[in-house]
Order: structure tokens, then sequence, then C-alpha cells
């Protein structure tokens, strides 16, 4: 079983920056695939962004490709999603997944309870 506690959403203004970081706890985190979700009011669910565990591959939802980055220290058992040149359409509920795998897709076994991100004029 894996726990997955996220942080850093907020309001910012469009153009800003946001770091959003995922605790993992609860078994071994240096070998589970990572990945964030994000979902806005009355739309469903969509992926963000995805990273492997060795190698460190990382994927993205063409939306995001340039803007935001993936990353994951196995020391701290964290997982952050930096989020660079944000756009109103980027306000969501953001979630933090894991385990599963990727195959055409990103298919995660846990989830965190988001972190909200709200970008504004």
């Amino acid at each position: 079983q894996v726990q997955l506690l996220e942080s850093g959403g907020k309001l910012v203004q469009v153009g800003g920056s946001l770091r959003l970081s995922c605790a993992a706890s609860g078994r071994t985190f240096g070998n589970i695939p990572m990945g964030w979700f994000c979902q806005a009011p009355v739309k469903e669910r969509e992926f963000v962004a995805f990273i492997n565990w060795l190698p460190c591959g990382t994927t993205y939802a063409d939306s995001v490709k340039g803007r935001f980055t993936i990353a994951r220290d196995n020391a701290k058992s964290t997982v952050y999603l930096q989020m660079n040149s944000l756009k109103h359409e980027d306000t969501a509920l953001y979630y933090c997944a894991a385990g599963g795998k990727y195959s055409g897709g990103y298919y995660p076994v846990y989830w965190g309870q988001g972190t909200q991100v709200t970008v504004s004029s």
C-alpha cells in the first residue's frame, strides 16, 4: 500500500510558476512509477506527466510539454511537478498517482487527494 500527500497548490497569476510536491509513504518508493493527473471542473481527469523509476524516463501530455517538468527524489520519497508559464486552462485539481504501469497511457494504482491550482489574471 502507498499513501500519497500532495502539496503546493495555490492561486497564481497567468505566466507564473508553481511547484507541486507529492510525498509518498507506505512502501519502497524508489522502484515504483509516479505521475500527475489533473481534473478541471466538469471535465474528466486527464494525464499530465509520468516518471519511471529506473531509468527515470518521463512522458508528458502535449498540453504541458515544454512548460511542466516532473522529477523525483527517491531519498525523500517525493515527486515534484514544476509548472512554468501557467495558463488559465491549467486551473484544475492536481492528483499525484503511483504504481501501475505505462502502456499507451499511464494506469496507476494509488491516488492522492489532490491539490488545487488556480491560474488567474
